[in-house]
């Protein structure tokens, strides 16, 4: 399961439209250690500036590893954390997760992040069964 997702939350679903908030804090406390990783490349963004800020350590575990992939592999997850931040998400090899902040003066740095160059230069041997 990707999220655990309270009683109250799945009534709202079943009700009809979800508070955005609420699925926010939803994915805060199922997914602890992507949203960890992604508030901190947010504040590290905010407070160094610049293009981009991104995470080239590997995660602890499989666990923290899952918690990222099902963040950044989930279109309404993902969309609903960039909405919440501010910003856009980027990401490579199961761990490297960037964020982009939403100034268009970026955009050619996140289009060579997210190129088929991009992720090629970014492989390495230690990264193959990630």
């Amino acid at each position: 399961m990707s999220l655990d997702v309270s009683p109250a939350l799945l009534e709202q679903a079943e009700r009809g439209e979800v508070d955005e908030a609420d699925f926010v804090d939803c994915v805060r406390t199922s997914l602890p250690y992507a949203w960890e990783m992604i508030s901190s490349l947010v504040a590290q963004l905010t407070v160094d500036g610049g293009e981009f800020a991104d995470n080239q350590t590997p995660p602890p575990d499989e666990r923290a590893r899952g918690q990222l992939l099902r963040a950044l592999a989930s279109d309404a997850i993902r969309g609903a954390l960039e909405r919440h931040f501010g910003v856009r998400l980027a990401f490579q090899n199961c761990h490297r997760v960037a964020v982009f902040p939403l100034d268009g003066a970026v955009d050619d740095r996140l289009a060579r992040f997210t190129s088929v160059r991009g992720q090629l230069l970014n492989q390495s041997p230690e990264m193959r069964d990630c």
